[in-house]
């Protein structure tokens, strides 16, 4: 307990609140003192005896009694320690409850029984009845009680993690340590971009050369909210990078965190960086994360201690408003860091304000500078709208100093929109025109689209390649390096990909098609159309497809953009008018706080009461709750999926293993699991377990899956 204390400790220094993490590592494990917790130890040995780490394993109650013990001590102040050290195997607790109301910390701290038993005079009275601390000052008041309570929940539990790994695998605790600091980062990152020093002095290479200038300028800037507007093809990725080190190195940041929007492209841009930062780069995402934890999967969750992160939106917001163990414990690492959000236009509208809100915390209490990076900048200020209001990002400081000469100077392709938004085309037709020539790129909605027009193409004098999320990671990096050989060799190649491909995929296509979507999916798509500039103009053709896009919203954008642009000359591309598509996106929006997050975690803070599990169990960033992962068989997976089965989650097992995950929906995974072609090789994780069920074109597409997923 000391040393879960003193770890925790020295962590929630930096927000300000050591002695009370210090308190909660002291009080957190005082229940293990009880005759039924000794009992259950002295059942068993070795290892299993950590599974009494983990809340119901050994179905002893070990938390309540530190939990009632800081109310005894504290008052209501001790609420606080509450949910810290009741939550901290099972998961930061509701304060009510309702089916589940014996899980409620209300309930909790009023059975006494769990400190009773308890024999007090064999508890060290430094651990007992240690010097208590002035009462802590919430940043953000009841508006930031949740985040703050998050912070210090995530600086206990990383350390009881710690502590419980360097007891388990000792010889795992020297792989944590990251001696590069962002100034030796920094001069990776100058000595890679000095590679280009020799490039052409084409149109596009002085607009990157531009940008990369002004990012490393705008770096002294004070901390804060960012925004980074670069047309696509002008070098986001590697300018927001300069100033993301630049801004940490002149004030004194940990890490940069790039958040993406799709676990797609994760490979590539982790990829990028790696090839900068070596092993100073972590990627990490949520496609495998246990359900049901052990004591070796806890130890395969990252906790974010390296000086490069690259992870997606869902497992940063997900994380922010997480109250499970596994997921906050990385928390306290944000502290002090500069984190870029790539297509930051992605943020959903059901969830955009508590979105908002979150990062503004952020910002103003934890020292963390964010950047929204994207060619389409979403409208996300202050706005009221049919007695509606949002609460905007505040103080969002542009790094581009004129966008708008940017794009211009980057116009290198026409737009060819429908004369008639209504007309929808069959896939024959449109096979037809995107078969006409050698070389050209279709971009579709959903995977069974991507399906029916690569069948069409397929069959055709020269083929077609498929790209969508139905292929593994691993097999749509070897996919794309194909792609981009051909192009570069000038040989014809075609192509039909779901909008994965969209999002920083670095291809250059003369023709481009895009199947009708919102506006700034067609400026992505626009991005891959002579990126570089080489021809005098390139071609976007925008299509109607068979079918409108899936529900929600894909479907409101494209009917966004259909409202926006019938009748009009405005320009598709230009960031006046992505201005005008976002705020009429947002503001159709039916509720920016779908699930009620400001209810269930604001409303009653300044009682300490707040509803964190059925807030983490309703903010979902996207809705895959009904989606399975399901590891695939391609090149060293199989092996990989045996070794997982013997020995369980490891963390570099688990990171291998993201690359040969496919996502489909629970219930067509039940159907394969039911008929042997799936299996259960892990708790809560799922392998392909027949040869037949994953195809070297077209990846995991099982009978009958007609699902309309995305990407």
């Amino acid at each position: 307990m000391r040393e879960v204390a003193r770890r925790g400790g020295e962590s929630a220094k930096e927000i300000d609140a050591g002695e009370w993490a210090y308190l909660a590592g002291l009080w957190h494990d005082l229940g293990k003192y009880s005759p039924a917790f000794q009992t259950y130890i002295r059942q068993v040995t070795g290892y299993d005896a950590e599974q009494a780490h983990i809340e119901g394993a050994s179905r002893v109650d070990h938390s309540s009694a530190g939990a009632i013990h800081a109310v005894e001590q504290l008052g209501k102040a001790g609420q606080i320690l509450a949910y810290l050290i009741a939550g901290h195997h099972a998961g930061l607790p509701d304060w009510w409850g309702d089916q589940n109301a014996g899980a409620a910390l209300s309930t909790r701290l009023g059975q006494r029984q769990h400190l009773d038993v308890l024999p007090l005079i064999a508890i060290p009275s430094d651990i007992l009845s240690p010097k208590l601390p002035a009462l802590p000052k919430i940043p953000g008041n009841a508006d930031g009680a949740h985040l703050w309570l998050r912070m210090l929940f995530s600086c206990l539990v990383d350390a009881d993690f710690l502590d419980t790994e360097a007891f388990m695998s000792p010889e795992k605790v020297a792989e944590r340590g990251h001696e590069i600091d962002i100034v030796d980062l920094l001069a990776r990152f100058d000595a890679h971009m000095a590679g280009f020093a020799n490039e052409p002095p084409t149109p596009v290479n002085r607009v990157r050369a531009d940008v990369l200038c002004q990012c490393r300028r705008q770096a002294a800037l004070p901390p804060g909210l960012f925004s980074l507007t670069v047309p696509t093809g002008g070098g986001k990725t590697l300018a927001s990078m300069a100033f993301a080190l630049e801004h940490a190195r002149h004030h004194d940041k940990r890490r940069i965190i790039y958040a993406i929007p799709y676990t797609s492209i994760i490979e590539q841009t982790a990829g990028i960086y790696r090839d900068i930062f070596g092993a100073a780069v972590i990627e990490h995402h949520s496609s495998l994360d246990p359900d049901r934890e052990t004591a070796k999967s806890r130890l395969a969750t990252e906790n974010w201690n390296a000086p490069v992160i690259v992870t997606t939106n869902v497992q940063l917001f997900e994380s922010l408003f997480a109250a499970k163990t596994s997921r906050c414990r990385k928390l306290h690492n944000l502290v002090d860091s500069v984190i870029i959000l790539d297509e930051a236009q992605t943020l959903p509208p059901e969830l955009l304000q508590p979105c908002l809100d979150v990062l503004n915390l952020l910002a103003r209490h934890y020292r963390v500078s964010i950047v929204f990076c994207t060619a389409t900048q979403p409208a996300l200020s202050d706005v009221t709208s049919f007695g509606r209001r949002l609460r905007g990002l505040e103080n969002v400081r542009e790094i581009i100093g004129q966008p708008q000469t940017l794009f211009d100077e980057l116009n290198r392709v026409q737009v060819e929109l429908p004369a008639d938004f209504q007309a929808r085309e069959d896939w024959d037709t449109i096979a037809a025109k995107v078969g006409a020539g050698d070389t050209a790129l279709a971009i579709v909605n959903t995977r069974r689209d991507c399906r029916e027009l690569w069948q069409r193409l397929h069959k055709m004098e020269g083929g077609a390649i498929h790209l969508s999320a139905s292929m593994c990671g691993a097999h749509r990096a070897q996919r794309i390096i194909e792609i981009r050989n051909k192009l570069a060799a000038g040989e014809p190649v075609r192509v039909v990909s779901t909008q994965l491909i969209e999002a920083g995929v670095d291809v250059d296509f003369p023709v481009v098609y895009r199947a009708l979507a919102g506006l700034d999916s067609i400026a992505q798509a626009a991005g891959r159309c002579n990126r570089e500039g080489r021809r005098e103009s390139g071609r976007v053709v925008v299509f109607v497809p068979p079918k409108p896009a899936p529900p929600g919203q894909l479907r409101r954008a494209e009917q966004t953009t259909v409202s926006l642009m019938t009748g009009t000359d405005l320009d598709p591309l230009a960031p006046t008018t992505f201005q005008r598509y976002f705020r009429q996106f947002y503001l159709d929006a039916p509720n920016w706080d779908q699930y009620d997050m400001e209810g269930l975690l604001v409303r009653d803070a300044s009682r300490m009461e707040i509803q964190f599990r059925t807030a983490a169990q309703n903010f979902r960033y996207v809705d895959d709750a009904d989606s399975q992962p399901i590891l695939v068989w391609w090149d060293e997976s199989r092996s990989l999926i045996g070794k997982l089965e013997k020995d369980g989650p490891e963390r570099w097992l688990m990171r291998k293993l993201q690359r040969y995950a496919v996502n489909l929906p629970r219930r067509v995974a039940e159907r394969l699991t039911a008929t042997g072609e799936v299996r259960e090789v892990w708790p809560g994780i799922f392998a392909q377990d027949v040869d037949t069920l994953y195809h070297p074109d077209r990846g995991l597409d099982p009978d009958n899956n007609n699902e309309p997923l995305v990407i």
